[in-house]
């Protein structure tokens, strides 16, 4: 059923990926929201503490980015590396 497709997508992650993936999109939902309320949007001046969690949530965003590739990596090298005998002593 195509209700639960994003269900099994999340619950199939790990959890570094997961956290990754959250700390993306909960600032770019952020980010939408001061750009659509806040900045174009007439109303109460913007106090300096909102400019402040605007630019953090770019940082974030870096950082989420950053968890996800580095989970991608650990995902690729658990797979590349052969289980090997560990009485077997030809390794260079």
């Amino acid at each position: 059923m195509w209700l639960w497709r994003p269900f099994a997508w999340w619950n199939g992650l790990g959890r570094q990926k997961r956290v990754g993936w959250l700390l993306v999109t909960i600032p770019v939902f952020y980010i939408l929201y001061f750009l659509k309320a806040r900045l174009f949007a007439p109303g109460a001046p913007i106090a300096t503490k909102e400019w402040i969690w605007f630019v953090l949530s770019f940082f974030g965003i870096m950082l989420g980015t950053i968890n996800i590739r580095m989970a991608e990596m650990r995902e690729r090298r658990q797979g590349l590396l052969p289980l090997g005998d560990p009485g077997r002593s030809d390794r260079k």
